[in-house]
């Protein structure tokens, strides 16, 4: 995604406490207590490697109380479809990678919350490769990377810690905390933590309408931060917008959806909060990426049944992204939004379905067949 190359007067820690005013504070560089002072307990509800909950699951402990200590080893190690991994509470400092062959794969957080199990590094799009080969771009930056068919996550948070102002040489500051292409790929009770282009929610080619499913998540980021192709439903997801110190407006946008033109459906938003650690107005609620690689693109984006806090700007929620796309002639709408954020001031500029519109932006309709919501761990 496009940035402004914009520095931050955040240290380390203070990216990664950012979002303690919000219930969301963190220490990426902790492991939390109950895996130092417990850790034959460290898999809790799910047992023990001696205990599996099926023969084809894998438990993940830095401290080297399961299979591996790493996720990417245990990752390597699940060849073929349906494998379950158990990760321990702990802070893992590395990049994830699941190619398109690992189907069926379901990620579970041992801890209590999301915030136990921390899986994150710090690559940016302008970030060297270390063979010299180039720079990482923003596919290459992600913490994470999903591209197999039917990926499942609960209680995980996921995140890049890149920051600008650490990095003044690098002027490629997208730095994704996880990208996901592939189709039926659910999070539920998940984190996603990041600045520029955190969550990527995209697809594996233009033909392929990706479903996913985020249910009880938080995001938080401050430019284009929930970005990408994909046919996402976001369901009672929180998106934190974060302070940033510069002097212009708008300071950063939340969605950034860059759907097929074919595509019917784009990224469903229903139920959500949508809070702010910055000013009052400071932020969009989105803009359109039309991507060079498909000038065909319509963006589409419905936000429905949500709240959005003050630092949504009401007189003008959207606002371009390049020259020749203007938002107005993308698929942009909203229905029965509440709070300081969704109030209409300006009419043309916050385009309502009708309530026999609505019937047809629903998590069903996205959805079709796949009814991720029904499954419980």
């Amino acid at each position: 995604m496009p940035s402004p190359h914009l520095q931050l007067p955040f240290s380390r820690r203070g990216f990664l406490m950012a979002s303690a005013g919000a219930g969301a504070a963190l220490a990426l560089g902790a492991v939390p207590a109950r895996a130092a002072d417990a850790r034959s307990c460290s898999f809790g509800r799910y047992g023990s490697p001696a205990d599996r909950l099926t023969e084809r699951t894998l438990y993940v402990d830095s401290h080297g109380q399961g299979d591996f200590t790493t996720v990417q080893a245990a990752v390597t190690a699940a060849t073929g479809s349906g494998w379950t991994l158990v990760i321990a509470p702990g802070t893992y400092r590395e990049t994830v990678s699941v190619d398109r062959s690992r189907t069926e794969m379901t990620w579970l957080g041992a801890g209590d919350g999301p915030r136990d199990v921390v899986i994150v590094y710090d690559n940016a799009a302008g970030t060297p490769k270390p063979d010299g080969s180039g720079n990482y771009g923003t596919t290459g930056s992600a913490t994470t990377t999903v591209r197999a068919d039917g990926f499942t996550a609960h209680r995980i948070t996921f995140a890049n810690d890149f920051l600008r102002e650490e990095h003044p040489e690098i002027s490629g500051t997208q730095a994704v905390a996880i990208k996901v292409q592939g189709d039926r790929s659910a999070f539920h009770h998940c984190r996603f933590l990041g600045h520029q282009d955190t969550l990527y929610a995209d697809s594996m080619a233009l033909g392929t309408f990706a479903r996913q499913y985020f249910a009880h998540c938080y995001a938080e980021g401050d430019v284009d931060f929930v970005f990408g192709r994909a046919t996402a439903v976001y369901e009672h997801c929180r998106f934190h917008t974060l302070a940033r110190d510069v002097d212009f407006t708008p300071k950063g946008m939340v969605f950034a959806p860059s759907t097929a033109g074919a595509n019917p459906y784009g990224y469903l938003a229903v139920k959500c909060r949508i809070t702010s650690g910055a000013e009052d107005g400071a932020y969009k609620l989105a803009r359109p990426w039309v991507p060079s690689s498909d000038t065909t693109a319509r963006p589409a984006l419905v936000v429905r049944d949500t709240w959005m806090g003050p630092g949504i700007d009401a007189a003008a929620p959207y606002t371009n992204m390049s020259s020749g796309f203007p938002w107005q002639d993308q698929r942009f709408a909203e229905y029965r939004n509440t709070g300081p954020g969704a109030e209409i001031l300006v009419p043309e500029n916050r385009p309502q379905l009708t309530d026999e519109e609505a019937q047809l932006h629903t998590r069903k309709t996205y959805l079709g067949d796949w009814r991720p919501y029904e499954r419980r761990w």
